[in-house]
């Protein structure tokens, strides 16, 4: 790990406070964490030990963090036995969470709107990063968020109140979590959902950003999801001449940059090198990843 990842990971072991359980076997989990917490950023993660028995931690990512009362929250679906053991987690029981890890997401404070754009596992890391804007007292930020799904939705959805032009009259439904907030959001997947657009998260992005031209030149766009979805995001970006930074997901044994497992091909104005997801991301600028 590099010199400027030292003193700033810690180990929390924190009481579950509370865990709900979603279709597909899907979970948000709450975990008192104060010492994690209290650095979190938008894109950050953490390393989770699923079960005293199970030696190797998965890396989750952050969707949301409340420093003042020391707790996190995390969202993750069953693949495998390692998960399958943490969603069997009672409440009360403590969990072992290392974090937070990775450079997070950085807005632009000369841009007027934030376009975010979440699909599947990496709807989380967009959740944190929409009301860690909404919260900011030193901006006044305008995030809008886009989220896709080929599971239900883990959320209880509801039908937006508030307009957004150019996105397609079957795309009604939004996160509460937002809606609340006053953040517009729309849903995608290529499932039937009632009021969930049939199709890509990243075609609400493009019939928004085409309907609003005047917004273009002070957008920023910020993904996480599989990696075609990023890839469309990165093309969408581009094509439009916005900057864009995306959440890359990677296998990770270590999670704090010793393996090297999750090094990924990144291009840069001195030529091509080899970075780490885990420590030197997992956020980084798209032309970095995808060179169009």
């Amino acid at each position: 790990m590099g010199k400027e990842n030292r003193n700033t990971i810690f180990i929390d072991e924190g009481q579950v406070h509370s865990i709900r359980e979603f279709p597909d076997r899907q979970y948000i989990m709450r975990i008192e964490a104060p010492k994690v917490a209290a650095t979190a950023r938008p894109g950050s993660f953490v390393h989770v030990r699923c079960n005293p028995k199970i030696p190797m931690r998965r890396p989750i990512s952050l969707m949301r963090v409340n420093a003042d009362a020391g707790w996190v929250e995390i969202y993750f679906k069953v693949l495998g036995d390692g998960l399958a053991a943490l969603s069997d987690t009672a409440i009360g029981e403590c969990v072992s969470i290392l974090g937070p890890i990775g450079n997070g997401f950085s807005a632009n404070p000369e841009s007027k709107t934030q376009l975010m754009i979440g699909g599947g596992v990496g709807i989380p890391p967009m959740l944190f990063l929409a009301e860690h804007l909404n919260s900011d007292p030193n901006h006044d930020w305008s995030p809008v968020v886009f989220m896709g799904s080929e599971s239900p939705f883990p959320f209880d959805l509801k039908a937006s109140g508030i307009e957004l032009s150019g996105i397609p009259a079957d795309a009604t439904g939004c996160l509460p979590e937002m809606e609340d907030c006053g953040i517009p959001s729309r849903l995608a997947s290529q499932q039937s959902y009632e009021g969930v657009h049939k199709g890509f998260v990243t075609d609400l992005a493009a019939a928004w950003l085409l309907a609003n031209p005047e917004l273009q030149a002070n957008t920023e766009i910020f993904a996480c999801g599989p990696e075609p979805m990023l890839h469309a995001a990165a093309k969408l970006a581009s094509e439009f001449g916005i900057d864009a930074q995306l959440c890359l997901e990677e296998y990770m044994a270590c999670a704090v940059g010793g393996c090297a497992g999750c090094a990924v091909e990144v291009h840069t104005p001195n030529g091509t090198s080899m970075k780490r997801v885990c420590v030197d991301g997992p956020v980084f600028k798209a032309r970095e990843i995808y060179v169009q």
